[in-house]
């Protein structure tokens, strides 16, 4: 159990154990920095193929693209579009899942941005004793 849930065990009965697991599952995947840049990408662009992708994520391999957009889509983050042409026309657009996960993770760029200074300083003062 986190430290937030002990401080407040009294208030709110016991978690399901499948929401538990799904939280733990979902903090482990957008806490991989890949899927929260593409998260991010396909937020601000909308609808992008493959290759856009991997030229909107600096450093991502083809391998790593690949399988970050598989799990998103495993997860329902992700809604993966085949068109029947050739070449292959494939393109992928966050789901109303997905947005609304972006959406609950913008609270942590709120939380850089006004924590920033603060940060910063600590790093700071942190490094000067090193």
């Amino acid at each position: 159990m986190s430290m937030m849930k002990n401080s407040t065990a009294a208030a709110y009965p016991t978690p399901d154990p499948r929401v538990e697991m799904l939280v733990n599952e979902l903090i482990g995947r957008v806490a991989d920095k890949w899927t929260l840049l593409v998260l991010e990408e396909l937020e601000e662009h909308g609808t992008c193929r493959f290759t856009r992708l991997a030229q909107l994520v600096p450093g991502i391999s083809q391998k790593m693209l690949t399988q970050t957009l598989r799990a998103m889509e495993r997860d329902g983050l992700v809604r993966r579009t085949v068109y029947p042409v050739v070449p292959p026309k494939v393109e992928y657009a966050l789901t109303d899942l997905g947005h609304s996960l972006g959406e609950a993770f913008c609270g942590v760029w709120h939380w850089a941005e006004a924590h920033l200074a603060a940060v910063e300083a600590a790093r700071s003062a942190f490094d000067a004793r090193a």
